[in-house]
C-alpha cells in the first residue's frame, strides 16, 4: 500500500542546492542532454588534437641505478637506451652458412629500422653465442630511453620481422619492455564489465529500461574521462595501466551510484510521489550519500599525491577526473534521464519471479538481521576469523618487478626469456651493470677480479670504456624475480665494490633494468606508510563528521583495513601459482609489483567506506527517527542489504573483467579488487559490522560535547521529512527485533 504525500509547499520553494539541481536538470532535461552530447564531441575531439602519449618514470632518484643510468648516458649513450635482444635459436646449431646468413639477414632489417640505434655483431661479441653453439642472444638499442617513448605500431613492426625469417628449424624471438608493449592485447574488458554488469541489474530490477539507466550514467562520465586522459597524458607523466584504472573506477561507482538512486526513486515513488518530486527527494537523499561516498574515493586518490612518484600522480590525477566526471553525471544527467524514463522505469519487464513489497525491507533479510543480533559474538568472532585467515598468505609475498618469464607461453617475450635461460643461465635475463666513474685500467682489474669471486655471479664481461666512465655487465646465477639477485645488489654495493675500488679514486655503481627495478620497488615500499597515515586520516575524520560518532569513524577505519589486507592475502595466494593462479592465468610463482598494493589501498579503502556511508546512513536514519539502536541496526541493515550485494556484484564482475588481462599488474589489481569487494559487502558489511555494532549498543552515537561543538553538521541523506513522512516500522518486524 502506497501513502499519500502530505501538503507541501510550492515546487522549488526551500529546495536544499542539490535539491535545487535535480529540479533543474528535471526541468530543462533537453538542455542537460545536450550539454552531456557537446561534452563528448569537445572531448573526443580535443583528445584527438592535442592528446599525448603514455609514459612514466619508474626509477627512484638519487639511488645506485638512477646515477649509473645517468653516468651510462653521458659516457656511453649506447647503454643508457632502451633495448631489445633479439634471440636465435637452432637445435642443429648455428654453425651452418644457410642459417648465419638468415639470422644476419634478419639483422640487417633490424638495423635499418629509425628507431634503432644499433645491433651488436652476434659472432664477435664475447658470450653472445652460447656455449652449445646453438643459441645467440644479440643486443638491439633503441634511441628511446623509455619503451613507452616508442609507438606500439614500430614494437609491433619488429615482432612482425621476425615472424617472416622464423622457420625451417630456426626459432627467432624478442624481449624486452618494447616487446612486452607490443604483445599486449585488450581483451574488452570494459564491454565484459558492462554486459556482466547489466544482467546483475536485469536480476536486481526486472526491466530493462531501470537496468539501462545506471549503466548509460555511467558510461557517459566513462565516455569524457577516457578522452580527457590522454590530455592529461599529454601534460605529466600518465602509466599506459592507467586507463584500465580508470575504467574499472568510472564503470563500478558510475553503476553503483546510479543503482543506489534508482532504487530510492522507485522508494519514493512507492510512497506516492510524482516524478519530478521522487527525483527531487532521491538527490537530496541518496544523492547526498553519493557525493559523500564520491568524496572519500577522491581523498584517497588525492593521498597518492603525497608519496611523490610521478607515475602515481599521473595515474591518481586522471583517476580522480574520472571519478568527478562519474560525479557529475549522476548530479545532473541522472536526473535529466528520469525526466525522460522516470515513468517508464517498469517498462520491457523480463519474465522474472515478481517480488512483493519492493520498497519495503524483504522478510529474508530482516531474519537475517535479526539472526546476527542474537548471534552478535559468534558473527563478529567468525567474521573477522575468516578475514584474518584469508590475509595470512600476504605475510610470504615477494615484492618486486614482474618479467617475461610471466608472459604468455608461446609469445615472443616468453620464448626469448626461455631460451636465454636455457642456453646461459636464468641470471643472463636480469644482467646486472657496473659502471665505473674515473676507472683506471689497475681498478677496472680488482673490480673485476672482485666481481669473479663473488658468490651468485656466473660471468663478468671486458668492460667497455666511455668518456669519464666504464661499464662491465655482470650476469647473476639467478634470475630477476629471485630474491638472491636482490640480495647479491645489496652485497655488490655495501661489501664488494666499496672495498675494491677502496683507495684507487674510482667509484662504483650497479645499475641495469634488473637494479633499476629492485631500487623503484624499495622506493615505493618506503612511502607506504605516508599512503596509509595520510588516507586512513582523512577518510576517518570525513566519516567521523558524517556520521558524528566516533565509534563508527573508528571502526570503519579498522574494518576498512581488514578489507584491504585479505584482499592482499589472496592475491599473495594467486601469485604462488598452483591451483588458484592456474586459474586466472599465473601458471608459477610471480613476484608483487609494489605499486600495486599502494593502488589496491587507496582504492579499496575509498570503495569500503562507500558501503559503511549506504549502511550506516540508514541505520542513523532510523535511529533518529525510533531512538532505538537495535532496530535501527536490524532494519538498516535489512534495508540496504539488497542494493549492497547488487552493487557490489556489479563491482565485482567489472573488476573481474580485467583479469584476464596480459598485463601481469592489471591482472592483479583486476583480482585484488574483486575479492575485496566481494569480502567487504559480504563478510564485513553483512556480518561483522552489524554484529558489533550490535555489541557497542547505544555507544554506536558517542561523541564527545567539545568534539561535538568542533565538528561542522553534515547532513548524509538529508531529511526524509522534508519530502515525506516516514511511517514507523511495521508490526513484522519491530517483532522480529524485539521491539
Amino acid at each position: 500500500m502506497t501513502t499519500a504525500p502530505p501538503p507541501r509547499h510550492s515546487r522549488g520553494q526551500g529546495d536544499s542546492r542539490l535539491a535545487g539541481l535535480a529540479r533543474a536538470a528535471f526541468r530543462h532535461r533537453g538542455r542537460v542532454l545536450a550539454g552531456w552530447l557537446v561534452a563528448v564531441a569537445l572531448a573526443f575531439g580535443a583528445s584527438s588534437a592535442f592528446g599525448g602519449e603514455f609514459s612514466a618514470d619508474y626509477s627512484a632518484p638519487g639511488s645506485g641505478s638512477d646515477i649509473a643510468h645517468e653516468l651510462l648516458a653521458g659516457a656511453v649513450p649506447g647503454q643508457s637506451g632502451e633495448v631489445i635482444t633479439v634471440v636465435a635459436h637452432a637445435d642443429g646449431g648455428l654453425a651452418d652458412p644457410p642459417t648465419r646468413e638468415r639470422v644476419d639477414a634478419l639483422l640487417a632489417r633490424v638495423a635499418g629500422a629509425s628507431y634503432v640505434s644499433g645491433v651488436q655483431d652476434p659472432w664477435t661479441t664475447p658470450g653472445a653465442l652460447s656455449p652449445d653453439g646453438r643459441t645467440v642472444a644479440v643486443r638491439v638499442g633503441l634511441d628511446v630511453a623509455l619503451a613507452s617513448d616508442l609507438p606500439v605500431e614500430d614494437g609491433r613492426a619488429l615482432l612482425d620481422l621476425m615472424s617472416e625469417a622464423d622457420g625451417d628449424g630456426l626459432v627467432l624471438a624478442a624481449g624486452g619492455e618494447v616487446v612486452r608493449l607490443a604483445e599486449a592485447g585488450h581483451v574488452g574488458s570494459e564491454a565484459l564489465g558492462v554486459a556482466a554488469a547489466a544482467v546483475i541489474l536485469l536480476l536486481t530490477f526486472g526491466t530493462v529500461v531501470a537496468a539501462g539507466l545506471p549503466i548509460l550514467v555511467a558510461l557517459a562520465g566513462l565516455a569524457v574521462s577516457s578522452m580527457l586522459t590522454v590530455l592529461i597524458a599529454a601534460a605529466l607523466p600518465v602509466p599506459d595501466w592507467s586507463t584500465s584504472l580508470v575504467a574499472m573506477m568510472g564503470l563500478g561507482i558510475g553503476i553503483d551510484y546510479a543503482l543506489l538512486m534508482v532504487t530510492r526513486f522507485r522508494e519514493w515513488r512507492e510512497h506516492g510521489l510524482d516524478v519530478e518530486d521522487a527525483t527531487v527527494a532521491t538527490l537530496d537523499t541518496a544523492g547526498r550519500a553519493v557525493l559523500l561516498a564520491g568524496s572519500t574515493v577522491i581523498i584517497s586518490m588525492l593521498g597518492l599525491f603525497g608519496m611523490g612518484l610521478s607515475f602515481m600522480r599521473g595515474a591518481a590525477l586522471v583517476t580522480i577526473v574520472g571519478v568527478l566526471l562519474v560525479l557529475v553525471a549522476a548530479m545532473t544527467l541522472f536526473p535529466a534521464m528520469l525526466g525522460y524514463l522516470g515513468a517508464r522505469l517498469d517498462r520491457l519487464r523480463v519474465p522474472l519471479p515478481r517480488r512483493r513489497g519492493r520498497g519495503a525491507p524483504g522478510t529474508g533479510w530482516l531474519r537475517w538481521s535479526a539472526l546476527v543480533q542474537r548471534h552478535r559474538y559468534v558473527a563478529a568472532l567468525l567474521g573477522v576469523g575468516v578475514m584474518v585467515a584469508l590475509a595470512t598468505p600476504f605475510l610470504g609475498v615477494q615484492f618486486g618487478s614482474p618479467d617475461a618469464g610471466t608472459s604468455a607461453p608461446g609469445s615472443s617475450a616468453r620464448t626469448a626469456y626461455d631460451l636465454t635461460a636455457r642456453a646461459y643461465g636464468p641470471g643472463a635475463n636480469g644482467p646486472l651493470l657496473v659502471v665505473v666513474r674515473d676507472a683506471t685500467p689497475s681498478s677496472l682489474d680488482r673490480i673485476s677480479t672482485a666481481l669473479t669471486g663473488t658468490d651468485g655471479i656466473a660471468s663478468v664481461s671486458p668492460a667497455v670504456a666511455g668518456d669519464g666512465a666504464s661499464v662491465l655487465t655482470v650476469v647473476p646465477t639467478t634470475g630477476p624475480q629471485d630474491s638472491r639477485t636482490a640480495a647479491l645488489v645489496e652485497r655488490l654495493r655495501t661489501d664488494v665494490l666499496p672495498a675494491a675500488v677502496a683507495g684507487t679514486g674510482a667509484e662504483g655503481v650497479v645499475g641495469g633494468a634488473t637494479a633499476a627495478a629492485i631500487d623503484s620497488d624499495a622506493n615505493v615500499a618506503r612511502r607506504i606508510p605516508v599512503l596509509v597515515v595520510g588516507v586512513v586520516g582523512l577518510s576517518t575524520l570525513l566519516l567521523l563528521v558524517a556520521f558524528r560518532s566516533v565509534a563508527i569513524a573508528v571502526k570503519a577505519a579498522v574494518l576498512n583495513l581488514l578489507s584491504v589486507a585479505a584482499a592482499y592475502g589472496v592475491v599473495a595466494y594467486v601469485l604462488q601459482g598452483g591451483w588458484a593462479g592456474g586459474l586466472v592465468g599465473i601458471d608459477e610463482p610471480t613476484v608483487l609489483p609494489a605499486f600495486v598494493p599502494v593502488l589496491m589501498f587507496a582504492v579499496l579503502f575509498s570503495l569500503s567506506a562507500d558501503y559503511e556511508i549506504f549502511l550506516v546512513s540508514r541505520m542513523r536514519d532510523a535511529y533518529a527517527r525510533t531512538a532505538e539502536t537495535s532496530a535501527a541496526i536490524v532494519t538498516g541493515l535489512a534495508s540496504t542489504a539488497r542494493v549492497i550485494t547488487a552493487a557490489a556484484a556489479i563491482m565485482v564482475a567489472v573488476f573481474a573483467a580485467f583479469v584476464p588481462s596480459p598485463d601481469i599488474g592489471v591482472k592483479v589489481i583486476g583480482i585484488g579488487m574483486a575479492a575485496a569487494i566481494l569480502l567487504d559487502a559480504t563478510v564485513v558489511r553483512l556480518l561483522i559490522v552489524p554484529a558489533v555494532m550490535h555489541l557497542l549498543g547505544e555507544g554506536n552515537w558517542w561523541l564527545p560535547a567539545w568534539l561535538d561543538r568542533l565538528l561542522p553538521r553534515m547532513s548524509v541523506e538529508g531529511r526524509e521529512s522534508d519530502h515525506l513522512p516516514v511511517p514507523a516500522p511495521p508490526a513484522r518486524e519491530r517483532e522480529l527485533v524485539g521491539a
